[in-house]
């Protein structure tokens, strides 16, 4: 089938002449510089995904994607609650929780907590501790044992460890006639978590709903109830549902609400990377532009005989803008490719560059997340790429428009 001769000619001038390479180099640099912008773009996006998957991982690996609690704080017929919740289709599982704060004291150390009093099989269905224990098993938590499990960094702040014997300081006190007395209850320590994220790590005390009921004087009273969703990011849709139709006066909150500020710090930093690093595919592809007008200058001749035999202003301008669009399509292309095979190879990359350099970019005792996590998004390859070929097209146009306006006899008067 026979193309346009616009598209045939634009793909001709693509390459300057034999005795002119510059302009060839020139448009290698374009393709290059639109190459490198878009794959850093994809990467350095793959990455926040990446980051932010991990970040809402941990926090969920402790918060329930719904929440329900008593309006006073305290919860009567929690089972009652939860069967309600479970009509919703969108609700997997529910456990109960006491939550209320204490203070933990071994030896001189003292440390303000909060405390958490779950059934551990049903808190299983909601959270994921038990794949965090760094050390001692979740299943310890037995009813009228008092045992307990610390997050790592209050383990430490304590100076504790498996086997210790702790003090849990209840602000609920006993009034005698000396005054009111805390409530003191000394607990066994039978295992650690890590989740990654410090206010958990340094702040939450695990142990069983029996022993927090009495502890706290809530008799058969919880603070509410925990819920898990089939789908994370509808928790916003079932609350709300939720609120209408249950029984009882209770708050309902989901995980969106309660850690907004993580998911918005991260959501904000990730547009702003895009912004910078579309500024830098923006530079790459206006470079289009001195590329192209030094081609309408190299052309002149060729573009007023063109005109001579006919050709439309218009199709002049088509002519430059093939030109142009090509030299960002291939750069494009180049680095959709090598942006994509990085992002996807992230984890083998970054450990090879790190043993080269003998460096460590995220280092194990300063962050939690101590590899580059990736996570690519083809909505996000889509956009990067709509937008790098849109910004080529711009480029494109004053050159061709520079090209239609060239005057046929004064390109020819000294030829």
């Amino acid at each position: 089938m026979a193309l346009p001769y616009e598209l045939l000619v634009g793909l001709r001038y693509t390459r300057a002449k034999k005795h002119n390479h510059f302009i060839s180099f020139i448009s290698l640099i374009s393709m290059c510089g639109i190459a490198l912008g878009v794959a850093a773009l994809i990467v350095v996006l793959s990455v926040m995904n990446g980051f932010q998957t991990e970040l809402r991982s941990r926090i969920l690996a402790v918060v329930s994607h719904v929440e329900i609690t008593g309006a006073s704080g305290e919860m009567a017929g929690w089972e009652a609650v939860a069967k309600q919740a479970a009509e919703q289709p969108q609700v997997l599982a529910a456990a109960p929780f006491v939550q209320a704060q204490g203070m933990l004291a071994y030896g001189q150390s003292v440390r303000g907590a909060v405390v958490r009093g779950i059934l551990p099989d049903l808190e299983d269905r909601v959270a994921d501790f038990r794949t965090h224990m760094k050390n001692g098993r979740f299943d310890a938590l037995q009813p009228d044992h008092f045992n307990i499990i610390l997050g790592s960094e209050l383990a430490r702040a304590l100076g504790v460890f498996i086997g210790d014997r702790v003090t849990l300081i209840a602000p609920q006190g006993v009034v005698t006639p000396a005054g009111v007395v805390p409530r003191l209850k000394t607990f066994h320590v039978v295992g650690l978590f890590e989740v990654g994220m410090y206010e958990y790590d340094s702040g939450l005390a695990l142990i069983h709903l029996a022993d927090a009921q009495r502890l706290y004087r809530m008799d058969d009273r919880v603070s509410g109830v925990r819920l898990k969703l089939d789908d994370l990011f509808v928790a916003p849709r079932v609350a709300r549902s939720l609120a209408g139709k249950l029984d009882t006066h209770a708050f309902i909150s989901d995980w969106t609400r309660s850690h907004a500020n993580f998911f918005r710090a991260v959501q904000i930093e990730k547009n702003m990377m895009f912004i910078i690093l579309s500024l830098i595919v923006a530079v790459a592809a206006f470079n289009i532009v001195s590329t192209l007008v030094m081609a309408v200058t190299d052309k002149q001749s060729d573009i007023a005989i063109l005109r001579t035999l006919g050709a439309s202003p218009a199709s002049i301008m088509v002519v430059f803008i093939v030109q142009g669009a090509l030299i960002g399509c291939i750069g494009l292309g180049l680095g959709v490719a090598g942006g994509v095979a990085l992002a996807l190879n992230v984890d083998v990359v970054v450990p090879f560059i790190e043993r080269l350099l003998g460096t460590q970019f995220l280092a194990k005792e300063v962050y939690y997340i101590s590899n580059l996590p990736s996570e690519l998004q083809w909505s996000d390859v889509t956009t990067i790429t709509g937008v790098a070929f849109l910004l080529a097209l711009v480029a494109t146009i004053y050159p061709s428009w520079r090209a239609a306006r060239v005057n046929p006899a004064e390109a020819l008067r000294y030829e």
